[in-house]
Formats: C-alpha cells, structure tokens, sequence
C-alpha cells in the first residue's frame, strides 16, 4: 500500500476540512481555522485571524478542491482556481541553497500557514503526486482522498459506500431505460 507523503497528509486534511455529507466546516469562522491551524502546529499566535485573512484560506480550499475533483474526470470550475491562484500570488516562498522551501520572510504568523499550505501543494505538483490525491466522485460526498490503487484510477474514497451509490444509481437507471 502506498503511503501518502506528509505534504499530501497536509494538503488531504485541509481539503476536508468542509464535509459536504454532514454539512459542516471545521474553518468555517476565524476562531475555526485558527484552532485547526493550531491543532497541526503551524499556528502559534494568540491573536486572531483577520476576516480577510480567512477568505484567502476559503479560497485556497476551494481551488484546492476544484483541481483534486479534476483528477476523477470533474471539470474544475475556472474562476475558483484563479480565486485560489491569487491567494497563492499573495504567499511568496523562498527557496534556500539546499533547495527547500520556506515561507518568505516578513509574512504575518497567519498568513505563513498559507504559504506552508501553497510549498506542500507544489511539492505534490512537482513530484507528480498529485494525481493520487482526488475527490470523491460522488458528488454527495466530495472527500479527499490519497488514491492507493496501482495504476491510480480509484475514483471513490470508499468503494463499499460512494463506490457502491454511485454502481447502484446506473444499475438502475439501465434498468429503466430497458423497461
């Protein structure tokens, strides 16, 4: 079984923060994004998250999102990917002589977890990962997931549950169409 590296961990994570089944949003407000922050360590400052703040780390999930549904046939929706590339324009990153990537010098505490986001995300890009970390293609559902399936091809987080609705609905609606 194929691990997912610690960038990918990252990345799925932030991802589902929002449950699409359940209806809910761990970052849904200020004081939500800054606990989930704080709960993987890369938050640290007492204060809180400017409004503005917060939607540039809507955006960025939301443009997140869009491209991991691109990778199970969806076609990503144009204006949240610019939304999420401006965000990412806004978060410069350095690279060091060793060649890793920091976030550039002189970022508020708050808006380094973006950039921290924006160096995990283009480490999956450049190492050609990012093709097995997808959405749901059960559109009810919209989880991520780190696809394990040797030629990359899963589709659903869970074959037994959207794997199964999804089987289940054509089943179905071939039946109809011979009836």
């Amino acid at each position: 079984m194929l691990e997912p590296p610690a960038q990918a961990v990252l990345v799925e994570a932030f991802a589902n923060t929002v449950d699409v089944e359940e209806g809910s949003d761990e970052i849904a407000t200020p004081a939500g994004l800054a606990d989930w922050l704080r709960g993987r360590g890369l938050f640290d400052a007492p204060e809180a998250i400017p409004d503005e703040v917060h939607r540039s780390y809507l955006a960025l999930r939301a443009g997140i999102r869009e491209g991991l549904g691109a990778h199970v046939g969806d076609v990503p929706d144009p204006a949240l990917l610019a939304a999420a590339d401006r965000v990412l324009a806004e978060h410069p990153v350095r690279i060091t002589a060793s060649g890793t990537l920091t976030p550039s010098a002189g970022l508020p505490p708050e808006r380094e977890p973006l950039a921290v986001l924006a160096i995990a995300w283009s480490g999956l890009v450049a190492s050609g990962d990012a093709v097995r970390l997808k959405r749901c293609a059960e559109h009810t559902c919209g989880w991520a997931f780190w696809d394990v399936s040797k030629n990359r091809s899963r589709r659903w987080c869970s074959m037994r549950v959207c794997g199964n609705r999804n089987k289940s609905r054509a089943y179905a609606s071939r039946q109809r169409q011979t009836t």
